[in-house]
């Protein structure tokens, strides 16, 4: 499940969180876009719903230093031992340098030092190295978790696929199909964990889940990184059109030019049962944990206990 819940904050979210292992959950996963930040909703999970999995999906490598990022991993995984796991990945433009006053530059190779920093720095290493993207000169964490987060990459590309298989201990997706997974899997192996994100709007209302999943898929699908990845996907024809009436400054166009198909493709909807389902369509198709994201609509809490594994 993704927490803090659509909506609401972490301390809003906290009743529900606390019933998430009753209900067959075993993972509660934080975002870090333009509300709360990825670590302190996972820092008051551990506390609330001491069972779970917990994961960043994701953080930025670029808007921490690289020892701050060590740091805040450590202190998440002494909170959580064995149960934390770290993701990180390039962002977008916008959020590195729109908002936190980045450069985003290169980052296929940033992620891909960040990744073999944090792999000797949360060992405990003294760290002095002059990566491609940054330099570290002599930095150790003063008390290494006793045990070293998983670390995961956002990916979705054959280049950053491959690095997730190669270096990290998994991969992190979103905004995709059953049918896009097994394109996925195909570049990641068999071996390496998979996870996504998966949008859900519980109602049997398909228009009105259409109209939440355009507002959103709208708001990402122009992203370049994301655009990029339908693209390579085959996605490319059936959003050109929604992905110029944006770039012309047309919100109302490039919201109805999106085709049903994709949306349907994309947004988990429907009555639970078949919300449910759909989910299962996702893991049999290679996905390893999918991380549910109710979308705002109705009983979000209702919304929650309905979807549960156990349901």
């Amino acid at each position: 499940m993704t927490i803090p819940f659509f909506g609401q904050t972490p301390v809003e979210s906290k009743e529900l969180i606390a019933e998430l292992p009753a209900l067959g959950y075993t993972d509660a996963w934080s975002a870090e876009v333009g509300g709360t930040d990825g670590f302190v909703p996972l820092a008051l999970a551990a506390e609330w719903a001491p069972s779970l999995r917990l994961g960043t999906a994701i953080v930025p490598v670029y808007t921490r230093g690289p020892a701050l990022l060590a740091m805040s991993a450590a202190t998440l995984a002494d909170v959580a031992p064995g149960r934390f796991v770290l993701g990180i990945g390039a962002s977008s433009p916008v959020i590195v340098g729109n908002w936190n006053a980045g450069e985003f530059d290169k980052p296929y190779a940033r992620v891909r030092d960040t990744l073999r920093f944090l792999r000797a720095a949360l060992a405990g290493e003294k760290v002095t190295e002059s990566y491609e993207t940054f330099a570290v000169k002599g930095f150790r964490l003063e008390k290494a978790p006793a045990t070293p987060p998983k670390i995961v990459l956002a990916a979705l590309r054959p280049g950053m696929l491959r690095l997730a298989a190669r270096e990290a201990d998994g991969a992190i997706t979103n905004w995709l199909s059953p049918q896009d997974v097994r394109k996925v899997r195909a570049e990641l192996g068999p071996e390496t964990e998979l996870t996504a994100r998966l949008f859900v709007v519980v109602t049997e209302d398909a228009a009105k889940a259409r109209e939440i999943g355009r507002r959103l898929l709208a708001s990402y699908l122009t992203v370049p990184v994301y655009a990029a990845f339908h693209e390579w996907l085959g996605r490319g024809e059936a959003l050109r059109p929604m992905q110029e009436a944006w770039a012309a400054g047309d919100r109302k166009a490039a919201l109805t030019a999106i085709p049903d198909e994709v949306v349907d493709d994309l947004i988990v909807h429907g009555d639970a049962a078949t919300c449910r389902a759909r989910v299962r369509e996702y893991v049999a198709a290679g996905l390893d944990t999918p991380v549910l994201a109710p979308l705002p609509h109705g009983d979000v809490a209702q919304a929650v206990r309905d979807l549960a594994p156990g349901s």
